[in-house]
């Protein structure tokens, strides 16, 4: 094993390789790509020098988004594999030096979630819908969405329900959001977390990390304007109803008290799109220890845009407690850094 990977903060010189199973490798010829895909590419994996891979999401799913619509967050979709599969490659990596990080979506599951299921067969205000976001719609008849708020993929973010209540989905109307005040799913989520950890994983990557604590109450679902849309600006105040409040930093301080369980305790990273001067909060030792700088993913081939966005990265840091700067060159939400430093860059036409 490297040093780093013999270090308890290895993560914080590593480089880690994001892998999407689903076109990785295809070992058994059915056209799809499977987890004893990576298994069998991990001596390629450490001759590349990676510290780590992160396996984008390989749990059941019907694929509304690409995989971010989890059925079932503890146990392998049977077209990637097994779990026995899962713990081939968890071993084979490890063997190799190589650490195992993966996707946790908490801000919502699928719709075919068991707890979604339950929702929807119970009544309006039971146990079961408290899970999730539902809501009264507006209209003589209920037959307008309790509020102008949008999805990211577009329309209302509101579906509604046979029975004529409403659901909040930010995302795909498969993808629920789920309730964070519900203390249901704060046992699913820190037992999903323990699960990957007694299979070998060593971290996680957080979905939408800064999306899950929501102020539904305080702002009955009034009409908020352009300044609170769903995509809008997100605000230096914590005052946002959906994105980046306080609150959430609780949720984060529980989860890190399940990954000191652990020796060495897991590893943990934010996908959170805030204003710089709160990126430090996911990133606290209390927390998840890291969070995503996009800078690089959004700067061009560019030496000044390199630079500035290096200088604000550890400045950020610096003034904030010290704590890490984890820098992302592309994921799956931009193109492949090939494809975007190898086109004609155009000043002032970026390529994202």
């Amino acid at each position: 094993m490297t040093a780093n990977n013999l270090n308890d903060d290895w993560w914080k010189q590593a480089v880690v390789y994001q892998i999407y199973p689903r076109s990785f490798k295809d070992v058994n010829g059915d056209g799809l790509g499977d987890i004893a895909g990576v298994t069998e590419k991990m001596d390629y994996l450490k001759n590349l020098g990676v510290d780590a891979i992160w396996l984008s999401p390989f749990y059941p799913s019907d694929l509304a988004d690409g995989g971010y619509d989890v059925i079932d967050y503890r146990n392998v979709d049977p077209r990637l594999g097994t779990m026995d599969d899962f713990d081939a490659m968890a071993e084979a990596a490890h063997e190799a030096g190589i650490k195992v990080i993966v996707d946790i979506v908490p801000n919502h599951t699928a719709d075919k979630h068991v707890f979604f299921k339950e929702a929807l067969a119970s009544e309006p205000g039971s146990p079961a819908r408290d899970r999730y976001i539902f809501r009264d719609g507006r209209g003589e008849h209920g037959e307008l969405p309790p509020n102008d708020w949008q999805s990211f993929f577009g329309g209302p973010a509101w579906a509604r329900v046979p029975d004529g209540q409403w659901y909040l989905h930010l995302f795909d109307k498969a993808q629920p959001d789920v309730n964070w005040k519900n203390p249901d799913i704060h046992e699913e989520f820190k037992k999903t977390l323990r699960f990957w950890s007694d299979h070998g994983t060593d971290g996680f990557r957080i979905d939408v990390a800064h999306g899950l604590a929501k102020d539904l109450e305080s702002k009955p679902l009034e009409e908020l304007g352009r300044e609170y849309s769903v995509v809008g600006v997100l605000n230096h105040d914590f005052s946002h109803p959906l994105f980046d409040r306080r609150e959430v930093h609780d949720i984060y301080r529980e989860w890190r008290k399940v990954f000191n369980e652990y020796t060495p305790p897991r590893f943990a990273v934010a996908e959170a799109w805030v204003v710089p001067e709160h990126q430090h909060l996911y990133a606290s030792m209390d927390e998840l220890g890291q969070s995503f700088n996009f800078d690089f993913a959004q700067a061009n081939w560019y030496a000044d845009e390199f630079r500035k966005a290096i200088a604000a990265g550890l400045k950020a840091a610096a003034e904030t407690g010290g704590s890490t700067t984890t820098w992302v060159m592309n994921n799956h939400d931009v193109p492949r850094s090939p494809s975007r430093y190898g086109l004609p860059q155009v000043k002032g036409a970026p390529y994202h």
